[in-house]
């Protein structure tokens, strides 16, 4: 056949492949509307097992995975449909309808807030930067910050996640899974390393560099080119400026912040360590209830997923098709399990549609594990 002919006889197979597609979607409505009536689950894995099983034996060796997955996608977008129609009135669409009816119009300028590490912690810059009055707690760990927001004994934390150079900040996403919280806010701040020491100390002088892991990470290159230097980590890169303060030692110095040798009486010793002048770091400012101000255009989610082929890219193509752009992806194993990962997915996307907000409760509603973060505004 001519490739027109072969063309014309796909488009003509494309019309009915449509028109089936469009009866079965149907189906999948009244189906949604019979489990309404019976108070049935939307997912019935036995159901789908037989459906694909079935699929695999009819359509051959050589068809088999395509066919398998075709009828993945189908019964994932009959699911989407049937929540659709049914609209249950969960509990996490009712916490979000209310905060998005009571969130205040305007994101408040002064509040409590809990910052990991010591005056001068880039932590504490973040927090001005989204508060204009901020009245700063600071706690030893990130952890405590967690616990300090979910105990009320203050209102926000800001904690980092993600640095443009170095990548996450791994322990403050394992430690999502461990604390109730939501994100109310997003800061990214530009992160301009010196190397501090007492006042006098030369270059050559030093034999050791202390600072946060992310900062030597983010700093490596200048420090591999020193001889004879040991790097150490510790908890903020503020703290590593006291503890070079309060060492009575002349051959130590940390990586931190100019406001830190202000603050703590110490020299630059040198500049532009980083690796990039392009260096950010981006914040989270998180708060026990749920808060969603208007503008919020990021949201973020926690997500477990099935432990079978695509089920990652069936997700993703979820979001995909409401033509949401995902912005970022992190794993982290789910510690105790057989190499099963918590999935983190930071995307452009504003509950106050519709559509977005029917995807996010389908996915809680669905049986692997799913954590709704946050819609808010990054500054």
């Amino acid at each position: 056949m001519e490739m027109k002919e072969i063309r014309d006889q796909i488009d003509a197979i494309d019309r009915q492949i449509l028109d089936l597609f469009k009866k079965r979607m149907h189906l999948a409505g009244e189906m949604a509307d019979y489990k309404r009536s019976k108070d049935l689950p939307v997912f019935n894995m036995q159901r789908e097992r037989e459906i694909l099983d079935r699929t695999a034996e009819e359509a051959g060796p050589d068809l088999e995975r395509y066919a398998v997955y075709l009828f993945s996608l189908l019964m994932d977008l009959s699911r989407s449909w049937q929540h659709t129609k049914l609209q249950l009135d969960t509990p996490l669409r009712q916490s979000i309808n209310k905060a998005l009816q009571e969130t205040p119009a305007l994101f408040p300028s002064s509040a409590t807030v809990a910052c990991q590490g010591v005056e001068g912690a880039y932590s504490q810059d973040a927090a001005e930067k989204i508060f204009q009055r901020p009245r700063i707690s600071f706690f030893n760990s990130f952890d405590s910050v967690f616990t300090a927001v979910e105990k009320g004994l203050c209102k926000y934390g800001i904690l980092p996640i993600e640095n443009s150079s170095y990548g996450s900040v791994n322990r403050v996403y394992d430690l999502m899974r461990r604390h109730h919280f939501h994100i109310s806010r997003g800061a990214k701040l530009w992160i301009d390393h010196k190397l501090l020491a007492k006042k006098g100390t030369k270059l050559s002088d030093i034999k050791e560099i202390i600072s946060h892991e992310q900062a030597l990470g983010q700093c490596s290159p200048f420090i591999e080119g020193l001889t004879g230097v040991k790097s150490t980590a510790c908890a903020n890169t503020a703290i590593a400026a006291q503890m070079v303060a309060e060492s009575g030692r002349s051959d130590i110095a940390c990586i931190s912040s100019r406001d830190c040798a202000r603050i703590y009486n110490l020299e630059v010793v040198a500049e532009d360590i980083q690796i990039s002048a392009n260096n950010y770091t981006r914040f989270i400012c998180i708060s026990k209830d749920m808060e969603i101000y208007p503008g919020a255009n990021r949201l973020s989610i926690m997500m477990s997923l099935p432990h079978r082929p695509m089920s990652l890219y069936h997700t993703i193509a979820r979001f995909s098709t409401l033509g949401v752009n995902l912005t970022k992806l992190e794993s982290r194993p789910i510690p105790g399990s057989d190499f099963e990962f918590m999935f983190y997915l930071e995307m452009d996307a504003s509950l106050a549609d519709s559509n977005i907000l029917n995807l996010i409760c389908e996915l809680d509603q669905e049986p692997d594990t799913f954590v709704y973060l946050g819609n808010y505004t990054e500054v």
